[in-house]
């Protein structure tokens, strides 16, 4: 059985500040699942943290591209040298975020090794990039578009591995069923699975069949990426873009349990709970009973 080892990953490089002059809180996310007691819950070891590069857009404007790029190129590459450690050494790595820009420090990682597939549960794609979009800037709502080799080169070509992802090893579940980017997304071939398909075919079903669609030979294996965003704003508002008709907590259990069950599973990410918009911590222990049932073998 491989060890479960959490490591924690607080960067907010990849979010527009809430405010003038502050910064996403997200970056607090490991420290209270942490308070939660997620390391012994789930019986894994410490693997520490990754220490991200100061927040500071600088003189960025609109039209400039990523803001954070060169922080977030080299913290890419540091998160990525510690969960290809716990890759190659059999484990099974659990990142706490930071904003959803983590997920290139795992694709990196994971590129480095070979070839795998995404399994993201997330209330949108994450698929912003130059040819749909004039607002491109923050990395949290483009990591998929920059995984996949779509933007600009110092994050989509990193150590000369573009594309870090495959577009149809990417399966995406929890989208709304409104959500304008489905129709690039089909075209690309890209598996979206929104909010109503995972009702009308079932949680534990999807899952299993993905599972079984990432066990072909050309893969190495999956990883998981949650986004707390995924959840309805009615049991998850500490996001930094609640997004109504989401899924409930039983329904992301549901799926995430097959998908860390299988063999090929080769870690998971947590990201964009804000303890600073949770200030009785009711969301972030609901989220940690969330990931903690998952592991759940019963």
């Amino acid at each position: 059985m491989r060890s479960i080892v959490v490591l924690d990953a607080p960067s907010n490089l990849g979010l527009r500040p809430p405010a003038p002059g502050t910064v996403p809180g997200c970056y607090k996310l490991a420290g209270a699942l942490r308070e939660q007691r997620i390391v012994q819950r789930l019986g894994a070891l410490e693997g520490g943290v990754v220490v991200p590069p100061r927040y500071d857009r600088g003189e960025w404007q609109e039209g400039d591209g990523v803001f954070n790029a060169a922080a977030l190129a080299s913290y890419t590459r540091k998160l990525a040298d510690r969960i290809e450690h716990h890759v190659r050494a059999g484990d099974l790595p659990v990142v706490l975020g930071g904003d959803c820009s983590i997920q290139l420090g795992a694709s990196l990682a994971l590129r480095r090794i070979g070839r795998y597939g995404l399994a993201a549960v997330d209330a949108s794609a994450d698929f912003r990039h130059p040819g749909n979009s004039d607002r491109v800037g923050a990395a949290g709502g483009e990591e998929l578009a920059l995984a996949t080799g779509r933007g600009q080169e110092d994050l989509t070509d990193i150590e000369g591995l573009r594309p870090y992802l495959r577009d149809e090893d990417v399966r995406l579940f929890g989208i709304r069923d409104d959500d304008p980017e489905r129709t690039e997304l089909g075209a690309l071939k890209i598996a979206t699975v929104t909010v109503g398909d995972l009702r009308a075919w079932g949680a534990d079903a999807l899952a299993r069949a993905t599972v079984e669609a990432f066990e072909i030979p050309q893969l190495q294996g999956f990883w998981v990426h949650l986004d707390a965003d995924v959840l309805d704003p009615s049991v998850m508002p500490a996001v930094d873009s609640p997004d109504p008709d989401g899924l409930l907590p039983d329904e992301v259990v549901a799926l995430l349990r097959p998908l860390l069950r299988s063999p090929h599973c080769a870690g998971l990410n947590v990201t964009i709970y804000d303890p600073d918009l949770d200030p009785d911590g009711t969301a972030g222990a609901l989220l940690a009973d969330i990931v903690v049932s998952a592991f759940d073998a019963s």
